[in-house]
């Protein structure tokens, strides 16, 4: 080969790679948005305020990641967070790591969930029973008061006291409005009826759940009603050892307590979380206020076949007709996404002038749900 060739090529090799290194010395610094998504793989996280294992609120979105990891093959992670500090540093941590969906599992991560969109835009967080949005945040509502309304109309076809008991965890706009709609329901069949509420004050201390329970019980209730995840356990504990019966919450927990829990109130979390990962990763995900309810089959009430025959037919008509109102519209209920986002419950103490039993200290121990009889055959009695 002529050396003179080679000494043009050379020169030539030279050029080109002068001119790729000045072009990458001139090019603007990576966000830690775009490096973080560098990643094609489709990863979805979740974060908890509770466990997973309540049988209820946090185990459906923990049933969603499946569903997620099953049908999209997607990366899937999930933290509980344990204090409202966790909230930002869990949802930063996993949009730094390039994940495509964050789901903030409760009203509670609202305002973190702005001040992380707004630092990864590339990131969609999903704030379940949330009011907050932006360019890259939605918030998903479950309209479960639609379903407790019906189980309030059984209630009142059902109970001999003419009083119910409700627990709550902490008093957030969702859980409020899921204490109301079952009282509605209860009203409506029993407008001189009386309805209990308490909050505990928190979603995982099972044993103040029960006491709180077995205290409205010995106001007269016979039937009771929780939407107190991981705490609601303690009120079919309380179900149990005083031989009423009980209604679930968010999932089905017919089988958590299958002697006691008439029926359940269920959001259909799991098919909401795939539906709106699978737009996400399509493309097509258009973040808002997002309500879904019993018109769009995603709010039901599933009944124990183990006690269905414990259910008079009167009672099983009166709710069925209540469903088919509330579907056709004819039974209206408040907008869930109003209240204004905020890290900090409410300080509400109750819906109704029933006072909180939430200063009652919490049992240091509570029995298994099947180390007490069941309840007579007597439909939701004493």
């Amino acid at each position: 080969m002529p050396r003179e060739h080679t000494k043009i090529s050379l020169r030539a090799i030279f050029l080109a790679v002068a001119i790729v290194v000045v072009a990458g010395c001139n090019r603007s610094p990576r966000t830690p948005d775009e490096i973080a998504h560098e990643d094609t793989n489709f990863s979805v996280a979740l974060l908890t305020p509770g466990p997973i294992s309540d049988a209820g609120w946090n185990a459906a979105a923990f049933d969603g990641m499946e569903l997620i990891k099953g049908n999209l093959a997607a990366r899937t992670a999930v933290v509980q967070t344990t204090s409202p500090a966790d909230f930002e540093d869990a949802m930063r941590d996993f949009a730094s790591r390039g994940f495509n969906v964050i789901f903030a599992h409760g009203f509670e991560y609202g305002d973190a969930a702005l001040k992380v969109g707004k630092l990864f835009p590339k990131t969609t967080i999903i704030v379940t029973s949330g009011s907050v949005t932006a360019t890259n945040v939605a918030s998903v509502t479950f309209k479960v008061e639609e379903a407790a309304y019906v189980e309030g109309v059984l209630a009142g076809a059902m109970s001999k006291s003419g009083v119910v008991g409700t627990i709550g965890g902490i008093p957030l706009p969702a859980i409020k409005l899921s204490i109301e709609g079952f009282k509605r329901g209860f009203l409506s069949v029993r407008p001189n009826g009386r309805v209990l509420v308490t909050f505990t004050g928190n979603f995982d201390d099972v044993g103040a759940a029960k006491e709180a329970a077995l205290a409205e019980v010995s106001q007269g209730a016979d039937l009771l009603m929780h939407d107190a995840d991981a705490a609601g356990l303690g009120v079919f504990q309380a179900a149990i050892q005083a031989h009423v019966y009980a209604f679930g919450a968010n999932r089905n927990q017919n089988s958590v307590a299958p002697e006691v829990v008439l029926a359940s109130a269920v959001a259909d979390i799991p098919d909401a979380f795939l539906r709106i990962a699978t737009q996400v990763r399509g493309g097509s995900f258009h973040p808002g206020l997002i309500e879904m309810g019993m018109k769009d089959g995603m709010i039901k009430v599933v009944y124990n076949d183990h006690l269905k025959d414990r259910i008079p037919e009167p009672a099983r008509e009166r709710a069925d007709a209540a469903e088919k109102d509330i579907i056709a519209g004819k039974i209206a209920f408040p907008a869930t996404s109003a209240p204004p986002a905020t890290s900090a419950p409410p300080a509400t103490p109750a819906l109704s002038a029933t006072p909180a039993l939430s200063a009652t200290p919490a049992l240091s121990a509570t029995p298994a749900l099947s180390a007490t009889p069941a309840p007579s055959a007597t439909p939701a009695q004493k």
